[in-house]
Parts: structure tokens; sequence; C-alpha cells
């Protein structure tokens, strides 16, 4: 199965991922992470540098901005905030800002019950939602109530073994230092725009961003919480202590030629993994457009998300397993 192949077996028709690649597959734990590259969109904001947020003027009512001068901003789908004494927000579905807009979001989610106080601008983390909650958030994009994902976020913290609450912090905050590991374990390659996510060998997501600077200031937000919540929760017992290496026959070639094929094994894994997931018909509905580009919703068997394109180039993608 060619790379191209692998990436065409998960996304529906209106979505085309040509000239983009998949890498050397990396794993830590439950997680495995394929680089994707691809071509780079000149012309976009990066989400930690240029958007901002700039107030809560409301319970499930958050305002962000984009503060460069140039360059729209994609607001990442699922994007959270985190703040001491304040009401943790997380947002339900992206959106494009011109250069220097500010866009009042009324249907976003509180992620902290019963917690006091409003978010204020400062130059603050953020988090993407842990993927067990990406489908329920999506499909209540739209709807207002800021407590509309406390019974989502309380039943996870119950099968993770914690105070059945609707606090998301008890899980990115708390379990922070074990959930960076992944930052650490897997590393990002040179002109990476997007991953493809595996836990214990299933798919989980696939993202892809405009370019290789916008991307990198996604990874920890994507590695760590999007990803890194489910991965440490399946996270197998350690292993066995491995019987000592005696290296191939032929010395640094024969090292070397091991190693080709023990790359080319896991991506033909990854590839027919990926061909096995349920496929089906998509539904594809148009949310917003910027001059040229759509920003529309995906749904499907087998997974939903986001995606925006630029006729028929994808520029930006956030699908993970339904």
């Amino acid at each position: 199965m060619t790379q191209m192949t692998a990436l065409d077996t998960l996304v529906p028709g209106p979505l085309s991922l040509a000239g983009h690649r998949l890498g050397t597959p990396q794993q830590a734990g439950a997680l495995t992470m394929v680089p994707i590259s691809g071509p780079a969109h000149p012309g976009f904001t990066p989400p930690r540098t240029g958007l901002k947020l700039s107030r809560v003027t409301g319970y499930g009512r958050v305002e962000l901005s984009n503060a460069a001068d140039s360059g729209v901003a994609i607001v990442p789908l699922h994007i959270g905030y985190i703040q001491d004494r304040a009401q943790n927000h997380a947002l339900c579905r992206s959106a494009f800002l011109a250069p220097g807009q500010s866009l009042l979001f009324d249907d976003a989610c509180c992620v902290q019950e019963s917690q006091g106080g409003y978010l204020a601008g400062a130059d603050q983390w953020f988090f993407v939602l842990p993927l067990e909650l990406r489908a329920r958030a999506l499909e209540l994009r739209g709807v207002h109530g800021y407590s509309k994902l406390w019974d989502d976020i309380s039943g996870l913290n119950a099968r993770y073994g914690l105070a059945r609450r609707g606090h998301l912090e008890q899980i990115l905050s708390r379990k922070r230092p074990v959930l960076t590991q992944f930052r650490s374990r897997l590393e990002p390659q040179p002109g990476q725009v997007g991953a493809l996510f595996l836990i214990s060998g299933a798919f989980a997501g696939l993202e892809i961003t405009p370019g290789p600077g916008y991307f990198a200031e996604m990874w920890t937000a994507l590695v760590c919480f999007a990803y890194g919540v489910a991965a440490w929760h399946a996270e197998p017992a350690p292993p066995a202590a491995a019987a000592p290496f005696g290296g191939p026959a032929g010395g640094v070639a024969g090292l070397r030629g091991a190693l080709e094929r023990d790359r080319a094994a896991r991506l033909a894994e990854i590839g027919d993994r990926l061909a096995a997931v349920p496929a089906g018909p998509a539904d594809l509905r148009e949310e917003d457009r910027y001059l040229g580009l759509r920003l529309s919703t995906v749904t499907a068997p087998h997974l939903a998300g986001q995606i925006v394109t630029d006729g028929d180039r994808t520029v930006y993608a956030s699908l993970f397993a339904r």
C-alpha cells in the first residue's frame, strides 16, 4: 500500500491530500505518531503567537482575536484555555479570523464545573480537548449552554478512576507531568505539517496544518492532550527485559538495511490497519467562508472533524476517530 493510499482510505472524497506523505513512525507506549510532510501554505497566523484569548464575556462566551497584522487565523478545532481561579473553557468548533479581527464564540463550553471567575487575556498555554470528548463537543457546536459538556467530562473522569465531576483539569493539570512525557518521547520532524495518530495500533486522528510553523505551535496541545490522554489510559504494562542484541550481519550496512526493512514493515502495517477502518458515506457540511477558503464539518462512520480547503487543496484538517 502506498503512502497516499494509506491516507486516502481515511478521508472522504472531497478532501484531497495530494502532495502529503507519511514519514517514519514513532512510538511511545500506546501512542504512535506518523509525521506528515507536505506543501506549506503561506499567509496563515500561527495559533500560539498570533491567536489571542481576548476576554470571556460570560460563561460559555469566549472572545478570540487575531493579533497579527497580516495572515488569516484558522482557530484550531476544540482549542481550550486553563487559568488558575477562573472557569476554564474550550471551543466546540473552528473559525476564521481576519487580521486584527475579534470573534465571540457564544457556544463555547465550560470544562470546570462549579468554578467561578472569568478567564483573562494573557499569554497562557492552550490545550485541545481529549479524543474521548471531541465527537460530542463537535455535535454541540452552535448549542448554547456552558455546562453542556460536564456530564461527558464526569464520565471520562470516572472511567479513569478520578472523581466523577465535570472538572477536566483533573486530567489536564493534575496529570500534566505524565502527559507531557509524550512531548519528549516523540519528536516532530523538520518540515512536518501534520501527523497521523494511532492508539494501541488503531486510528485515533489525522491532523494537517498550513505549514511547519503552525504545526510546531500545535504540537504540545495535540500530542499531550488531544491524543496523549487516551494513550496514557491505554499505556501497556512495562515490557520484559530485552534479550542482548548481537547486531545484524554486515556491520553498519547491515544495520542500515535492517532499519529500512523495519521502517517499511511498520508503514505497511499502518497502511493495513487504516485500510481496515470501516468506510462509508461522508457528510460534508460547509460552515464558513473567508475569501477562497471554506470551513466544513466532516461526519463519517469512522471519523468526524473539520477541514479547511482552498479550492481542491487541503489547508487544515482535524479529523478524529468516532
